[in-house]
C-alpha cells in the first residue's frame, strides 16, 4: 500500500480525487523541470526526484498517469519542459536530445511505484534502492535516444550520464529520507 492509498483508505474510491492528484502531480513535474542547471545537451533538473517521488507516493498507476499527462501537456505545446519555450515546444522539443529521458520518466515512475506498492518506500535502504533503480532505468531510453539524435561518434555518456550521477545519488538519498520519514509520521499519528 502506498502513502496515497494509506491516506485515502477508508474513503470511497473517487475518480475525481485521483484525477485531481494526477493533474497536480503533472504540475509539480512541470515546476521541477524549471529548477534546472544548464548542461549541454541535457539539463540537470529536479524532475528525477519528483518522478521517483511520485512513484513512491502514488504507486505505479497514478504515477505513470501523472507523467503521461505531463508528456501530453508538453506535446500540446505547453511550456512544461526544461528550457521551454526558449528551446522550442511541443513535439519538436520532444524529438530533441532529451526525448528519451522523457520516455524514461514513464519507466521510472512505473518501477518506483511498483516497488512502493511492495513496501520499498518504508525503509531507508530499500527506498534508496528503489529511487536509484528508478533513476537508473530512465537512462536506458535516454542514452539510446541521445545517441541517435546527436550521433554515436559524440561523447554520449559524458553528455547524458556522467554529469548526472552525483545528482541522482543525492536525489535518491533525499527520497530515502523523505518517504520512510513520512511513513513514521503516519504511524505516530495512528494512520497506519
Amino acid at each position: 500500500m502506498t502513502l496515497y492509498a494509506t491516506l485515502t483508505a477508508g474513503r470511497s474510491h473517487s475518480l475525481l480525487r485521483d484525477s485531481l492528484i494526477v493533474v497536480l502531480a503533472s504540475i509539480l513535474l512541470a515546476l521541477s523541470a524549471k529548477a534546472a542547471v544548464p548542461f549541454y545537451p541535457v539539463p540537470m533538473t529536479m524532475q528525477t526526484l519528483v518522478v521517483v517521488g511520485l512513484g513512491l507516493a502514488l504507486g505505479s498507476r497514478l504515477a505513470v498517469l501523472s507523467v503521461l499527462l505531463y508528456l501530453v501537456e508538453g506535446a500540446a505545446g505547453l511550456p512544461v519542459f526544461s528550457g521551454t519555450p526558449e528551446k522550442g515546444i511541443g513535439i519538436a522539443y520532444m524529438m530533441g536530445p532529451t526525448g528519451g529521458f522523457l520516455i524514461g520518466f514513464v519507466l521510472a515512475a512505473g518501477l518506483t511505484g511498483w516497488l512502493a506498492e511492495r513496501g520499498w518506500d518504508r525503509n531507508v535502504v530499500l527506498a534508496f534502492i528503489a529511487a536509484l533503480a528508478g533513476s537508473a532505468i530512465l537512462y536506458v531510453p535516454g542514452l539510446l535516444w541521445l545517441g541517435g539524435v546527436v550521433g554515436w561518434d559524440k561523447p554520449v555518456l559524458a553528455w547524458g550520464l556522467f554529469p548526472f550521477i552525483l545528482g541522482d545519488l543525492t536525489k535518491a538519498a533525499l527520497a530515502a529520507l523523505i518517504f520512510p520519514a513520512a511513513w513514521k509520521f503516519l504511524q505516530s499519528r495512528g494512520a497506519v
